[in-house]
């Protein structure tokens, strides 16, 4: 959700060099089962602008209305989404409403904690019911320290929704082929981070990679392996045995939270019994943790195809699934 939260902030600033207010729409709470769950957030500007959403597409149109009397007003407001009479969603949602007007300490610390990858705290007050209440809202916590996003909520008799943000996830790509162009575009448009890795000698520029955070055009011993963190996806896919031995050597200590290796099983045997061979001294543990091939079996032919394999790996050893068709699952989607 910190991605989502970036593009908020983002496109904040854009508003507000064109002076129109924000509010700040919170799913703090829900009784039942909904498409989304408590912490997503969306921003509404009141020129009638959204950006992100708090559901699949049928609560933001009464979000928007209900957001009109809080820019009248500057004064938060609870509204309720009963999907169960609606949607057949089976949830009552609790949708904090709040001025979206931070700070610059509030903005210096956002921005630090995304540059730096650290985690940070958001604090939610409400209550339960409908309404305008002057004492709820929401409040930030950066390095333990509370910065409020408006006039500062009152904890005392409201129920609180405390929510951990770590850092955005980010995906470290080891190859620059047209395949890695195409996984670097999805996981783009799901939010994430990435990092592109090449070698000097292929000439690639950051422009060959449409969106990409970073290109790290490195020889394999230079790789910035400090930026590999516990919420990296890391894929070698360079298509060259010989570049794929280095990589390996050089990523040897990196504790990615996924690492993928593209190529058949007999390829991936084949390159860590050279490995072996040429480095019999060292620790081979991390061969345990190498997802290789990368993906999951959906038939993928396709690069494209071949992306979202690899991709919805990713997101099933991440979040500890055992990727099934979800007819088949026993309990609620997301259980």
């Amino acid at each position: 959700m910190t991605h989502e939260l970036k593009k908020i902030f983002q496109e904040y600033g854009n508003l507000r060099a064109k002076g129109l207010k924000t509010v700040l729409a919170s799913v703090v709470a829900l009784d039942g089962s909904s498409y989304r769950r408590p912490g997503v957030r969306m921003l509404i500007s009141e020129d009638g602008t959204m950006v992100g959403a708090v559901s699949g597409g049928c609560v933001e149109k009464e979000v928007l209305f209900q957001a009109a009397s809080v820019f009248k007003t500057d004064t938060p407001k609870m509204m309720t989404y009963d999907g169960r009479f609606r949607l057949g969603c089976e949830g009552i949602l609790y949708i904090l409403i709040e001025p979206f007007q931070p700070t610059e300490a509030l903005l210096k610390g956002f921005h630090r904690s995304i540059k730096t990858r650290t985690p940070f705290k958001i604090l939610s007050y409400y209550v339960k019911e409908y309404g305008e209440h002057a004492n709820i809202g929401s409040l930030f916590l950066f390095d333990e320290k509370p910065i409020p996003l408006g006039a500062g909520p009152d904890s005392t008799e409201r129920s609180t929704y405390e929510q951990t943000l770590k850092p955005c996830y980010k995906l470290a790509i080891v190859g620059g082929e047209h395949d890695a162009v195409k996984l670097s575009k999805i996981a783009l448009e799901m939010g994430w981070e990435v990092s592109v890795s090449v070698v000097p000698s292929e000439g690639k520029i950051i422009a060959d990679f449409p969106g990409i955070d970073e290109l790290w055009n490195v020889e394999p011993q230079d790789l910035p392996i400090e930026k590999i963190d516990d919420q990296t996806a890391l894929v070698l896919m360079t298509h060259s045995y010989v570049k794929d031995l280095k990589y390996l050597h050089a990523v040897k200590t990196c504790k990615p939270m996924y690492f993928g290796l593209l190529g058949p099983s007999k390829r991936r045997e084949k390159l860590f019994n050279e490995y072996i061979d040429l480095y019999p001294d060292e620790d081979y543990a991390f061969f345990e943790s190498i997802h290789g091939p990368a993906g999951i079996n959906i038939g993928a032919e396709a690069p494209e195809e071949i992306a979202i394999a690899i991709l919805s790996e990713i997101l099933a050893v991440i979040r500890n699934q055992e990727p099934i068709m979800l007819k088949d699952k026993k309990e609620g989607i997301h259980n």
